[in-house]
């Protein structure tokens, strides 16, 4: 089974530890306990970590050398049995994603559209921006990126799923998947090089897509001139570069992001997965502090990237005034496709 690339002389002689001392969900009094906490677990020894980690992904972001520090932890845990979630919501997860033989293609010809194992992204990849690809859609639990699993400390399922997932895109023939989900770039890019898995085709971010499409659609644009928050979802921490993307559709389409507290690197989750980790007090305050900050900004519309992201947060954001809208429907809304009452 594939083996996690973690250097281990990379991380004894980091002098950040910005792994750990910037998570927003454990505290440490400094380098010193950071890093000998991270040493911890590369021993494989025990280390609080393995026990107050929330799963956010953060980690992955903060290591600027690329070591995974994120995928270590999880691997130290399932080694350990130190599972994040009772055992009958993990395995919830673990049989709800399994392949069953279930599965859609389209007219799949040199590109696939991903839409991984979520019904919703269907729905997205649709209209006068993706027209040239939304045949060409794939769904199903054999094309799904076993990502989620790592918030249950189950890195086995991914080893044993990704490559099968792998393989089911080689044998459709394609150069290209268009991934419809944060989730599924990262495991086809960050994921499947941490574990030295190859992916004989082109993975290709659908927010780095979707900036081209509107680019070329630039005559059919009419600024919204609203005033946003973004909410950044935790899968998106494992390809911090694409963030910039992001920004310069906001520009494209004439919207305007106010500089806020939870933002960028200092973004806060959903909180859906810590209501299963930690429990609703956490998941809660997560919640608040981050609306709160969305409200204080003057934002309009609360804008996802994540249909997981917005399902836990849309209900919770129109009550305190703000429009729940997936960045999709913000530039089918700028080219006219929507109306902004519909969304």
């Amino acid at each position: 089974m594939h083996q996690l690339k973690f250097d281990q002389k990379v991380c004894a002689s980091c002098r950040s530890a910005d792994c750990l001392l910037k998570c927003q969900y454990m505290k440490f009094s400094g380098h010193k306990e950071a890093h000998g906490e991270m040493m911890k677990i590369m021993k494989g020894k025990d280390s609080r970590v393995l026990t107050e980690c929330m799963t956010c992904y953060a980690c992955e972001e903060y290591c600027t050398r690329g070591n995974h520090p994120f995928y270590l932890i999880s691997e130290r845990r399932e080694e350990k049995g130190m599972f994040t979630a009772p055992r009958p919501i993990t395995n919830q997860w673990i049989n709800m994603t399994k392949m069953q033989g279930k599965y859609l293609v389209g007219d799949v010809k040199d590109k696939a559209l991903s839409c991984c194992y979520i019904p919703d992204l269907g729905a997205l990849g649709t209209g006068e921006i993706f027209k040239d690809v939304a045949s060409a859609g794939v769904f199903g639990a054999e094309f799904m990126c076993p990502a989620v699993h790592t918030h249950f400390a189950r890195m086995s399922v991914i080893k044993e799923r990704l490559p099968v997932v792998i393989e089911n895109y080689r044998k459709l023939g394609v150069k290209e998947v268009i991934c419809l989900h944060d989730e599924c770039y990262g495991t086809l890019t960050s994921i499947a090089s941490a574990y030295g898995m190859e992916v004989p085709f082109k993975p290709v971010y659908y927010l780095d897509y979707v900036l081209q499409r509107m680019k070329e659609l630039k005559d059919k644009i009419k600024p919204l001139n609203i005033t946003i928050a973004y909410q950044r979802s935790c899968s998106n921490r494992l390809i911090p570069d694409k963030l910039p993307v992001v920004k310069k559709i906001f520009q494209l389409i004439g919207v305007k992001a106010p500089k806020r507290t939870y933002q960028d690197k200092n973004a806060l989750c959903c909180a859906e997965i810590l209501r299963s980790i930690s429990g609703y007090k956490l998941a809660d305050d997560v919640v608040k502090r981050n609306i709160d900050d969305m409200v204080k900004v003057g934002a309009e519309y609360c804008v996802f990237n994540c249909p997981a992201c917005q399902i836990s947060l849309s209900e919770k954001v129109a009550k305190r005034g703000l429009k729940p809208v997936h960045i999709i429907d913000l530039c089918k809304m700028a080219i006219g496709e929507k109306e902004r009452g519909t969304i």
